[in-house]
């Protein structure tokens, strides 16, 4: 059965403090499934509080993302970088596996650095998937925006290199680098078969522009979702979606009802 989650960086972020006292409400005033648990820089002295917490919210927290200074680092690759990112990487873990999470969302190439150096990223994959693996946590690659290449080549490469390897595919990102109907075509079935989470964003700009990269709600943009849900239904897609349209404004009130929106919209399908 496929369960619709919101991401909490949707819900909590600077304008509100990354207060995560905020999930309590979030998950009595929103018609989802469960949250996406989105780990931010100022997190990892409060792991256990945070943990504590979030067991005591009535909705469950199946999915983790990644901090995404991890994918900073190994993409930086400078001396002591990736010991610093696997580092991050299992206390993500550890709070992971604490809040109840049964898969990670990881940004293997991440920020300015992006994938100048793929072949380390590739090198690294093998790292944090051992490290998932002891906290018995399915580790997904998400179809992060590149500088270089592109996604679909990128998880390509990979598998070939890790033929059981697992992705998170995002609309948005696909749609960034104008991708989203390659997912569609046969060559490229062997991704597909490899996605096991979907996130839900808009997109609403041209190709890698860089100034629309904003997280937007289904309705908001261009993408075509009827195709793409009617897609993921055809092939029986048995995995979560997560919603991570930004749902907070400059004050950091959560706009509810817009998250309720997009929620009944996926429902539907």
């Amino acid at each position: 059965m496929n369960r619709i989650l919101c991401s909490t960086g949707a819900l909590i972020g600077r304008p509100n403090g990354r207060d995560y006292t905020l999930l309590n409400e979030c998950a009595e005033r929103l018609n989802c499934d469960g949250f996406e648990l989105m780990m931010y820089d100022d997190w990892y002295d409060k792991i256990d509080e945070i943990a504590a917490y979030v067991t005591g919210i009535s909705k469950p927290f199946p999915v983790f993302h990644v901090e995404k200074g991890a994918g900073d680092l190994i993409s930086r690759n400078a001396p002591g970088d990736t010991e610093k990112a696997l580092e991050l990487f299992e206390m993500n873990c550890v709070l992971a596996q604490k809040t109840g999470a049964e898969k990670l969302v990881l940004h293997l190439w991440s920020g300015l650095d992006s994938d100048k150096d793929f072949p380390h990223n590739i090198e690294v994959y093998k790292y944090v998937r051992e490290i998932a693996e002891r906290y018995r946590l399915l580790l997904t690659i998400e179809n992060v925006v590149c500088n270089n290449s592109d996604p679909m080549t990128l998880l390509a490469g990979l598998t070939k290199i890790y033929p059981d390897i697992r992705f998170t595919f995002d609309t948005k990102m696909a749609e960034f680098h104008g991708q989203l109907s390659e997912l569609y075509a046969d060559e490229n079935r062997h991704i597909w078969e490899r996605v096991a989470h979907i996130h839900i964003n808009d997109y609403k700009g041209g190709y890698k522009d860089w100034s629309s990269l904003k997280t937007l709600h289904i309705g908001d943009g261009q993408i075509d979702f009827d195709r793409f849900l009617g897609f993921v239904r055809r092939m029986g897609y048995a995995g979560d979606f997560t919603i991570e349209s930004t749902s907070f404004d400059n004050a950091g009130i959560i706009d509810f009802e817009k998250m309720n929106q997009s929620i009944q919209i996926i429902r539907r399908y």
